[in-house]
This record gives C-alpha cells, structure tokens and sequence, in this order.
C-alpha cells in the first residue's frame, strides 16, 4: 500500500504562486519545490500478511444455496417479523449503529487537513483619549490560509487508519446483526420448545394421575400396597414440579425474546407457531478460503490490521522535519467604506524539526509496532476460530441426529417396558417399583427427545452463523439512500 500526496497541492500552489513574486526571498521557494518532490515520491509500506494454514475444505456440507438472511430457511413468518422488529430496534444493535456513525466522523476528521485551513477575522475597536474630545474607531478585516505539506506521508496515514478503523467498525455492525438474529432464532426456539414441554408435562401429570386413580381403587379391593400409592405419589409431584419449571422457562424467555425486540419485559406474543420446525436442508459450506473473505469479524480484524500498519507509518513519520505554508489578507481602517481598500498580503513557510525528545517519538514508533504485531496475531487467530466455529457446527449437527435416533429407540424400548411391567404387575407377577421406575424413565425420555430436537435446531443455528457474510439492514439501506441524495 503506497502513502499518496496530497491531490490538493496544485489548488494550494497556485495561490502561492501569485504572492510568490512579491517575496524577495527566492530561495524559499527552491526549498518549497524540493520539500513537494519529496512529498510526491514518498513510497509506503505494503500491509502484512498472515500465513495461516487453511484446509482445503469442510468435512461436512450440503447442497443448499447459503442465503445472507439464512433464517428464511425456516419457512417461520413470525420469526421472520421478530428479527425484522429486532434489527431495527434493538437498543445493542443502535448502539453498535452509533458507533460506526462515531468512526465515519472520526474519519472525516482525520481527512481534514488534507485540505488547506481558511480563517476569516473581523474586529472593531474605539479609543477613547483623555487629551482629545472625540473617540476614534479602527476596523480590520482578516483573511488567513494555512496548510502543512504532507511530506512523508503522516498524514495520509492518519486518515488511512481513520478510515480503516470506519471499515472495522462497519464490519463490526454487520456481525452484530448476524449475532442478533441468531440470538432471536435461538430465544424463539427455545420458547416453542418450552411451549411443547409444558404441553407434554401436563399430559404426563394426568397419565400419573390416572394411574393413582387406578391405584387407589384396587388398594380399595385389597389388591395393592399402600407403598405402591405412596410412590405414584411422589412421581405425580415430581412431575408437577417439572411443570413449574417449565412455565418458568416459558415466561423467562418470554421477557428475553421482548427486550431482544426493543420492547419491555412482559410484552404479550401472538403464537402463530406451535411446534418446532423441521430441520431444513443444510446448506453449501463452501471453501474456508472464501470464508475468510466473507465472515465480517475477520474483516473487521483485517481492518484493524491496516490502521494499525497506517499509524505505525504516522509514528515514524512523526520523527521527521514538517513544513508549513501560511498565507494571509488583511485590511484596517477608521471607516467602513475605506475598509476593503487598502489590502496587506503576506506568505510564509515554517520548517519544523524536532530534535531533542528524550526518546519519546521513537517510544512512540515502538508502541505502534508492537500494536500492529498484536492485531497481526489477532487476525491470524480469528481466521482459526472462524474455521473452527464452522467445524464444530457441522460436527455437533451430526453427533446430534445420531442422539436423537437413540433418543428415539430408547423411547420406543422404555414404552414396550412399561406395558409389560404394568401387564405383570396386575397379575401379580411383579413389583409396582419396577412398573414406576419405566414409567417415569418414559416420560424423561419424552422430554429428553423434545430437548435433544431444539439442541438440533440450536446446531443449525450456529453453523449458519459460523458461515454467515452479513446482510444489509434497512437502516444501511436508508443511510446509503441518504447519502446518495446528498
């Protein structure tokens, strides 16, 4: 990357020119010209690279276009609503907004003295003379330009890294939104899960209170034990207090699912959903190379990277002598009509050099270097864990569907247990502990199988945001829009 001059040098130049004449001094102007040819040839330094190892290819992937709102996928409208409610007002993704529009300005800011720096003055002043009777007035009107010739590139380099630093920060609100709308997939899902477990516990509680029934009627007839009561008892309240749980949860994420959204704690939903969807089909993993390319996070760190190669260049350029050019229009007089009459111009340039600073400005250089190794390393490093999210996603996926089939089998097997232990306990061929322990090994099962499902759908969840490239919001499109008509 090559540290530009400034393209603004010629505007400035021919307004020097026309004062140039009326400066005696010609060797002034010879040292100027030197100073701008070495502000023109001034090479930069290429950014570094990371050399990190990447694989070939995923182990596993799947045939699907990855789309950049990849929880349409879902085919869910009203997930579909939540995320768009969320992405225009979570107060985190504002926050986040706010922070880009902080380094876009700190980037224009960076970029102002590129440009030359005008300054108008206008003053008036009256006396008043004790030796005379009346008062006398003087105006002045001033005009000054001022500008500092970028002659080793510092800077550039500062608005470089500025800019660079917008970019990041840019990225850094793109995976922001992505990590909202997992977030608000992850809390939807959890709450229809917690929706079909409240539903499956309260069928449980009344399969355990029929069973007590039964039981009572026959400990009437002499039949059973009391014990045998006792214990569907205490499965029967156990179970009750699953369901406690289990409406907590619902209200819980209740609450989480509203604040994601921008909206108070208690906020009442409108369920058009009430199962779990099916698991789609999972989508083209693609090459590691171009996630490197696409994940926002990695390009926030490479960003990052560029800034800090930029203000390490600002640093050393820092060590160097500066020169700066001033030039200024001014008038005086007792009365405004004779005012812009008589004009006063002068030009002069200053040579800075720093000589003596305890070794500060090199400390300084020091400092950017080391800065710059770190985010090296920490870009090398958020390319792995790019790579290792998407493995771990693919991987879980896979080990999951193997525990849900079996999660499956042992529900079958535990049901074909329960009625056969419940037919021999009837005929007096077992105990009623056997029977109630493969009842309630049933009913965990069933629970474990609706758990194990989300877990699945969670899976997906990530792999999708592992290989996500970030998509637009509306409140990019609306900026975009605003800038353009501008």
């Amino acid at each position: 990357m090559k540290i530009q001059s400034s393209k603004y040098l010629p505007s400035l130049y021919l307004l020097l020119r026309k004062l140039a004449f009326s400066v005696s001094n010609r060797f002034l102007w010879i040292l100027v010209a030197f100073f701008l040819m070495l502000s023109a040839c001034n090479p930069g330094k290429e950014i570094p690279t990371m050399n990190v190892e990447n694989p070939d290819s995923f182990s596993e992937s799947g045939n699907e276009i990855l789309s950049e709102r990849w929880w349409l996928v879902f085919d869910d409208d009203q997930l579909n609503q939540l995320i768009d409610s969320a992405l225009t007002n979570n107060f985190n993704l504002k926050t986040t907004w706010q922070r880009l529009n902080a380094a876009q300005a700190s980037a224009r800011r960076e970029s102002a003295p590129l440009f030359p720096w005008l300054d108008a003055s206008a003053g008036t002043q009256v006396r008043h003379p004790k030796s005379r009777v009346t008062n006398t007035q003087s105006l002045s009107v001033d005009l000054t330009a001022s500008y500092e010739l970028d002659l080793w590139g510092r800077i550039r380099s500062q608005a470089d890294a500025a800019e660079f630093r917008a970019e990041a920060a840019h990225n850094d609100y793109k995976a922001a939104a992505i990590t909202l709308s997992a977030e608000i997939t992850q809390t939807w899902f959890q709450l229809l899960e917690a929706q079909n477990q409240l539903k499956l516990i309260n069928s449980q509680i009344e399969t355990n209170e029929k069973v007590l029934s039964l039981l009572k009627a026959r400990f009437g007839s002499g039949q059973i034990r009391s014990v045998d009561i006792l214990r569907q008892q205490q499965l029967l309240e156990s179970t009750r207090e699953q369901r406690i749980t289990y409406q907590k949860n619902l209200e819980l994420l209740k609450n989480q699912l509203a604040v994601l959204t921008g909206k108070p704690p208690q906020h009442t939903f409108d369920f058009l959903s009430d199962s779990l969807p099916l698991l789609p089909p999972m989508p083209d993993a693609g090459l590691p190379a171009d996630l490197v390319q696409r994940r926002p996070d990695v390009q926030s760190a490479y960003e990052l990277l560029k800034a800090a190669d930029r203000d390490m260049a600002a640093a050393i350029s820092n060590q160097y002598p500066r020169i700066s050019l001033s030039a200024s229009l001014s008038s005086a007089s007792g009365s405004a009509q004779d005012l812009f009459n008589n004009w006063i111009s002068s030009f002069a340039a200053n040579l800075f050099a720093p000589l003596m600073y305890a070794g500060q400005r090199q400390a300084e250089t020091d400092r950017a270097e080391a800065v710059k190794k770190q985010r090296l390393y920490q870009y090398g490093q958020t390319i792995l864990l790019a790579f290792q999210e998407v493995e771990d996603a693919l991987v879980q996926e896979k080990k999951q569907q193997k525990r849900i089939e079996s999660i499956r089998m042992q529900l079958e097997l535990a049901r074909k247990t329960y009625r056969q232990l419940q037919l021999e306990y009837f005929n007096g061929m077992s105990n009623y502990l056997d029977v109630l322990t493969a009842l309630d090994e049933e009913q965990r099962l069933q629970r474990a199988l609706l758990s194990a499902n989300l877990r699945l759908l969670e899976y997906r969840v990530g792999l999708h945001r592992a290989l996500a490239g970030g998509f637009e919001t509306e409140r990019e499109m609306d900026s975009e829009a605003s800038n353009s008509d501008e």
